[in-house]
């Protein structure tokens, strides 16, 4: 089972998420946001837009890889895989 992590910004948005321990089954990076959504409901929304792609400022990496297929999330993750899922911040 992948183990997921998120930058400590979306624990904001995500509460229920901080501190614990991410342990997803998935084969896709589609399958990692829709574990995510049955645990925080909404993260879904807040990671990808209406159609399912991801979302402009959200990065997804599969090891040290950042994911290719940004439109249909079917990038493959392994059992072992570590996924880490960012969100961009700006401001001034």
């Amino acid at each position: 089972m992948a183990k997921v992590e998120l930058t400590k910004h979306l624990f904001q948005f995500f509460p229920q998420l901080e501190g614990k321990e991410l342990v997803i089954e998935a084969a896709t990076v589609a399958e990692v946001v829709r574990g995510l959504e049955a645990i925080a409901p909404g993260i879904t929304f807040y990671l990808c837009d209406e159609r399912g792609r991801l979302r402009q400022h959200v990065n997804v990496f599969i090891g040290e890889d950042q994911v290719i297929d940004r439109r249909d999330l079917s990038d493959r993750v392994e059992a072992s895989s570590r996924v880490v899922i960012m969100q961009a911040l700006s401001g001034g």
